[in-house]
């Protein structure tokens, strides 16, 4: 076998091929856009460079036989907060073959190690945990979109690797045949009565109004949630919706505000993968105008709960059920729209998957994060969320 970097237009072509290859007769799997993820290991397009080394590499027979690919990934801020530096590998590709796992694994361990890492997660994102993050495990149907899809045996080559079960992730489904609750349906209306409490929705033509809202949350938010976490700035974050702008409906992006401070926001985008699973991961011009009459005809029938977040001082006021009740109501303005898919809640975070059943979410899918430990022999801890801003609460706005 040899490995290949990937470092030119051939390589790239090659990384492309492998997973084409792999999923060839696999009706589950929805190539994601070729452009996307090029963007992602382009420093020209991706600020997280600024900060940060990927590689990828590609595995093949000395004759050519494509057998699997990999890219890593260090983000220097991160590993300078977290009390074990952890890299990541990501966009794994694999035939059920433990020697060429191995081999994709080590590849990467190596280059993470001359990086001082001491660890390495997968298979996860080289960006925002919200997409291509984890090893799918349970649910093997067609993904929503950003959600990562794989063979039912990778499970087994990253254990056999030595890879440990880190922290799990769920995703709920809603059919929306289905009424909403009628008490959580009566206790929203409620707080959406009470003095100082406001609702918006999204805006693209007033995106910069919204922007600083949404950072001033996100970061309050997950920083008591993940490791390490690195502030988002407001022009990463205006470069992810502008990216977005032909799938994002204003209305399926909602805020809310104490007293005109924001203090919460959920973000769903429409399934477009319902669409993508057409094109094999290119859209050229005639694709695109292709991808513009299917939106048009209604084919979207589900959207993707994206992310959920309130501040960790009102995380217990109940405001979340008054943020999911407006993205309902503009989901039934939209009766092509039959079903909600909410992606992904982690097994540490148990008032979101509360929250989740409490709506009538069904768990459909589960993805595992998987760490492993250079050093064998070190104590394996999960993720429990026990370093998050506990402090923050102890006193949290009660209804």
């Amino acid at each position: 076998m040899q490995v290949i970097e990937v470092n030119d237009q051939i390589g790239i072509e090659l990384f492309h091929a492998v997973a084409i290859e792999q999923y060839r007769d696999d009706n589950n799997y929805v190539a994601p856009l070729r452009m996307e993820l090029e963007n992602m290991f382009d420093p020209q397009k991706n600020s997280l460079f600024q900060n940060a080394e990927a590689i990828r590499w590609v595995v093949s027979t000395d004759d050519g036989q494509l057998l699997g690919r990999i890219a890593a990934f260090v983000d220097f801020q991160k590993t300078g907060k977290d009390k074990l530096p952890t890299g990541g590998i990501g966009f794994f590709v694999c035939h059920n073959n433990q020697p060429t796992a191995d081999l994709l694994f080590d590849t990467a361990k190596d280059w993470l190690e001359e990086r001082r890492c001491k660890a390495m997660d997968g298979s996860i994102n080289f960006g925002e945990n919200f997409v291509n993050w984890g090893v799918l495990v349970e649910g093997f149907v067609p993904q929503g979109y950003g959600m990562p899809y794989n063979k039912p045996y990778y499970r087994d080559l990253f254990e056999a690797y030595g890879f440990k079960d880190y922290y799990q992730q769920f995703s709920y489904h809603v059919d929306m045949n289905k009424p909403f609750p009628a008490r959580m349906v009566k206790f929203a209306e409620y707080l959406e009565t009470r003095p100082g409490y406001t609702f918006e929705h999204y805006s693209k033509k007033k995106s910069k109004k919204f922007i600083p809202d949404f950072v001033r949350i996100l970061n309050k938010t997950w920083s008591d949630y993940m490791e390490g976490f690195v502030d988002l700035k407001e022009a990463d974050l205006a470069q992810v919706l502008e990216s977005a702008q032909s799938i994002i409906v204003d209305d399926f992006i909602w805020f809310d505000y104490k007293d005109g401070e924001p203090i919460g926001v959920t973000v769903a985008f429409p399934d477009v993968n319902q669409i993508l699973k057409h094109f094999n991961g290119r859209l050229n011009y005639l694709q695109a105008l292709k991808f513009l009459y299917l939106k048009k005809r209604k084919t979207i029938t589900r959207n993707r709960v994206f992310l959920a977040g309130v501040i960790p001082e009102y995380q217990n006021s109940g405001v979340i059920s008054a943020l999911f009740l407006q993205f309902v109501r503009s989901m039934k303005k939209r009766p092509e729209y039959t079903e909600m898919e909410l992606s992904w809640v982690a097994d540490y975070n148990p008032r979101m998957i509360k929250m989740y059943e409490q709506i009538g979410g069904v768990q459909m899918k589960k993805h595992i994060t998987f760490r492993y430990l250079f050093d064998q022999n070190a104590t394996f801890q999960r993720f429990s969320n026990e370093q998050g801003n506990s402090s923050l609460r102890k006193h949290v706005k009660s209804n």
